[in-house]
């Protein structure tokens, strides 16, 4: 087992429909304005940005995401990442009751030397770490689409 190696899945049942949630996903710009966690992101063209982030745990992770897939019919955005963690994420956005649910899939390996050399007795806090950012960004989004 790669040690370094994530899968992650998280579903965000949302107040909005998916075409108001879609236009605020693709937009990474303004993620830190409604993602506390989402520290800075710094648009480098039309498809690509770095993006430094800090969840609970007292380290940052940057990264440059660069688009490989917008479908607004199909409600998906899909990232290259690549940085302190090299792989992919996706946002697929569908109607869901009276909103909608955005699931968010990444696969990433951590190239961060701290968190290579912690991988093993660290993989815990990293996995609840990452599930707090993403309840917390879940919660902000929520609250950001009722205030549009």
């Amino acid at each position: 087992m790669d040690w370094n190696h994530y899968r992650f899945r998280s579903l965000w049942p949302l107040p909005a429909p998916p075409a108001t949630v879609y236009e605020v996903l693709q937009r990474p710009e303004d993620y830190p304005l409604w993602w506390r966690q989402v520290r800075e992101v710094i648009r480098l063209d039309d498809t690509t940005g770095v993006i430094r982030i800090r969840s609970l745990l007292p380290y940052d992770m940057t990264f440059t995401a660069r688009e490989v897939r917008r479908d607004p019919a199909a409600g998906l955005l899909e990232t290259a990442l690549s940085g302190d963690i090299d792989g992919w994420a996706r946002w697929t956005v569908t109607p869901h009751g009276a909103g909608s649910l955005a699931r968010y899939d990444q696969v990433v390996s951590v190239h961060k030397p701290l968190l290579r050399r912690l991988a093993v007795p660290g993989r815990p806090l990293f996995r609840a770490n990452h599930a707090l950012m993403m309840r917390s960004g879940r919660c902000g989004l929520s609250r950001h689409l009722r205030a549009v």
